[in-house]
């Protein structure tokens, strides 16, 4: 019974539906605290999830949060959960952690880098974020030789969030020749072309992508293959998507705890289809051997 609890619950049914569910199936009658008493004994099973040991070397991590609400001492707080998803040198992808935050600062995050580091991970080379605050500080303290990579995707849409409709189209015809452009130099000139052409109209586009050029443009060091791994955070965002259509029952959790739970319980139902490496695994794989030979060699990998 416990089992079939679990799993409803790892499916985002909530513990009204879990109780009636049992009712109808089974002619049992559980109560709230029944219910909360048989996850809780996951928590601990998900401390030492938390815990495990992780590959020496991830060849991508990516890092990004999702935000919920929160019941904390009577009131409705907002909480980001921060997943980091690791892609190891074999091409299989693994969440490595999440983490229930306050807030992104240096501090939190060189508290998860830290973790990371003594779970056993020596190197990572190159991680993906969508501009978090405080990230690329706590990486370089922890790892300093990671090469960071902005998602192109969220700057994208940041962007464009403000730019009338009339204008939408020419203008990410103009940031399309930045950012697909097939060297560094021939992106920079088309960024100067695209302030010439809308700074008078827009003029925080152009100020965004000059001022974060050094974490947006790490991908046009690479080939093709390598930099549809990197410049966007889609691996994590199809995640994401699926652990909210599982919480989208659950408008407000009861506590930290709670939704670690949940969130947990449909990680192991997601993860468990991710048996195979990307398709183009064997490409990116050699291109990286290449790029990062020095800190490649002489690990066993």
């Amino acid at each position: 019974m416990e089992e079939k609890i679990l799993s409803m619950y790892a499916k985002g049914m909530t513990t009204g539906d879990i109780e009636s569910h049992m009712r109808e199936l089974y002619d049992i009658d559980i109560s709230d605290s029944t219910v909360s008493r048989i996850t809780d004994k996951i928590l601990p099973v998900v401390r030492e999830w938390q815990e495990r040991p992780l590959e020496e070397v991830y060849a991508v991590v990516f890092m990004d949060a999702i935000h919920y609400h929160v019941r904390s001492e009577g009131r409705i707080v907002k909480r980001a959960v921060y997943i980091a998803l690791g892609i190891d040198m074999e091409g299989k992808k693994d969440v490595l952690g999440m983490y229930v935050g306050k807030n992104e600062s240096t501090k939190f995050w060189l508290s998860i880098m830290n973790g990371l580091k003594n779970r056993g991970i020596e190197d990572i080379l190159i991680a993906c974020v969508d501009g978090l605050s405080g990230f690329p500080q706590a990486i370089e303290a922890v790892y300093p030789q990671t090469e960071i990579q902005q998602c192109i995707i969220h700057q994208i849409r940041n962007s464009t969030k403000f730019v009338s409709y009339k204008d939408i189209k020419k203008l990410m015809a103009d940031l399309k020749r930045v950012y697909a452009a097939p060297t560094e130099d021939t992106a920079l000139n088309e960024l100067e072309i695209f302030k010439d052409n809308w700074d008078s109209k827009y003029p925080k586009i152009y100020k965004s992508w000059h001022d974060n050029w050094a974490t947006l443009s790490t991908y046009f060091k690479y080939p093709e293959a390598v930099r549809r791994l990197i410049y966007t955070t889609n691996a994590i965002e199809g995640f994401n998507r699926q652990l909210r259509k599982v919480t989208k029952s659950k408008t407000v959790f009861p506590s930290d705890d709670s939704l670690l739970k949940m969130l947990y319980l449909a990680t192991m139902d997601i993860t468990k289809k991710w048996t195979g490496h990307r398709q183009d695994w064997g490409q990116i794989h050699s291109q990286l051997e290449i790029y990062f030979e020095e800190r490649l060699s002489g690990r066993n990998l």
